[in-house]
């Protein structure tokens, strides 16, 4: 089945997507025991979703505090529309960008980084975000406290 197809998405389908939302970790059987299935229906399933494109991909959740990037910056940035797709993509291959994004609104991009420190998030900024050509304006908005972070869709 071509990635480019849209599947239905039964209920069954929706709580298999829930418990891999929850624990990606979770084994087929473990799944099939929940939801009265067999290991190899559960494993079908799965195989159609990522075939299907809705999954896209397994990962796992690092805690950045815990790993040394303490500070965590968001940033919104305007670009000169000629320039927005090279930027977005040298931004996009910062090791220090966690997301970016095209948005509508006030600014063009919205860029989340992760650094160590201070001094690291100044070096960031004026030495790689700054000297790129075509940006017009930054702002820059550094998080206090995380109230609520989800690594899943909610379905």
């Amino acid at each position: 089945m071509e990635k480019s197809q849209n599947l239905k998405i039964d209920d069954t389908d929706k709580k298999i997507l829930e418990l891999l939302i929850e624990d990606g970790r979770l084994s087929y059987a473990d799944i099939g025991k929940k939801l009265d299935l067999s290991r190899v229906a559960v494993r079908s399933r799965v195989n159609q979703l990522i075939e299907c494109g809705v999954i896209e991909k397994f990962t796992t959740v690092v805690n950045s505090e815990k790993v040394g990037k303490e500070v965590s910056a968001f940033f919104e940035v305007d670009c000169e529309p000629r320039a927005l797709v090279e930027v977005a993509e040298n931004l996009a291959n910062n090791p220090y960008v966690a997301s970016c994004y095209q948005m509508t609104g006030p600014s063009t991009l919205h860029m989340h980084v992760l650094v160590s420190d201070f001094t690291e998030l100044e070096s960031f900024i004026n030495k790689e975000l700054y000297a790129l050509e075509g940006i017009t304006r930054v702002e820059s908005h550094i998080l206090l406290r995380r109230f609520k972070s989800r690594s899943g869709l909610k379905l």
